[in-house]
């Protein structure tokens, strides 16, 4: 993965998917997509593909709150529910789409309030509270795998950080920002596994530890891995006949 953000030959991707195209289809990763909405209709057809062979896989997809306004949203879930695939959308909801608020840009109160037009399950869940989280798509998954169709999950959560490199953020109130620190999901559920003494502060700090030096190995073969030769250029980029 750090080889592919780096654009190193190393890469999931050759270096040649970046920060958005990165696929791994050996771990079922059929590829993130920087066009907006473009994921629906692929994790559809994967589903299709599931259903065909009679396996019980489930395809998942995960998108912003933003894409629930485009076409490839309605088509999807609509045929989604027509065929009863096991598929589950879930909405990334934090709260803009770029720079544009909810409130402004969708016409219900939740995402998950449209789920009822293609009669499946709206599912809205906070997305700091992780048990929550988990239970709705053990939910969703167990209705999949029976044969009943998608679910749709409207994940409610915040964004820290702008959503690209220099966005100053000014269309946040201060008040807005402040809020944010209460629903961090890690710091929530680290102080719910230690009030309920699943887990003393010593073992979280050793797991803490153990993902930093993780991370940093990721990151510095990356850094290491050799870019890709100028004669690959066009390798994996057009189809050769023979």
């Amino acid at each position: 993965m750090f080889a592919e953000l780096k654009g190193a030959a190393a890469g999931l991707c050759k270096g040649k998917g970046g920060s958005m195209h990165v696929t791994d289809v050996s771990r079922g990763m059929l590829g993130a997509n920087a066009v907006v909405g473009a994921g629906l209709p692929i994790a559809t057809g994967a589903a299709l593909g599931f259903k065909y062979k009679g396996v019980d896989n489930v395809s998942v997809c995960y998108f912003g709150d933003g894409a629930s306004n485009q076409g490839t949203f309605h088509e999807s879930i609509n045929l989604g529910s027509i065929w009863k695939l096991p598929v589950i959308y879930v909405c990334d909801n934090n709260g803009y789409a770029e720079q544009t608020p909810i409130k402004y840009h969708l016409s219900t109160k939740n995402v998950s309030d449209r789920a009822s037009s293609y009669s499946i399950p709206g599912i809205l869940v906070d997305a700091s509270e992780v048990i929550q989280v988990y239970s709705a798509a053990k939910t969703a998954i167990e209705r999949a795998r029976r044969g009943e169709g998608p679910t749709l999950i409207d994940s409610r959560g915040h964004r820290l950080y702008g959503h690209f490199v220099g966005d100053d953020q000014k269309y946040k109130s201060k008040e807005e920002f402040d809020s944010y620190s209460a629903y961090d999901p890690v710091k929530k559920f680290k102080r719910q596994l230690t009030e309920k003494s699943l887990v003393s502060s010593d073992q979280l700090g050793e797991i803490e530890t153990r993902t930093m030096q993780e991370i940093e190995e990721g990151w510095r073969f990356g850094e290491q891995s050799p870019l890709p030769r100028p004669e690959e250029t066009t390798d994996d980029v057009y189809v050769k006949y023979h």
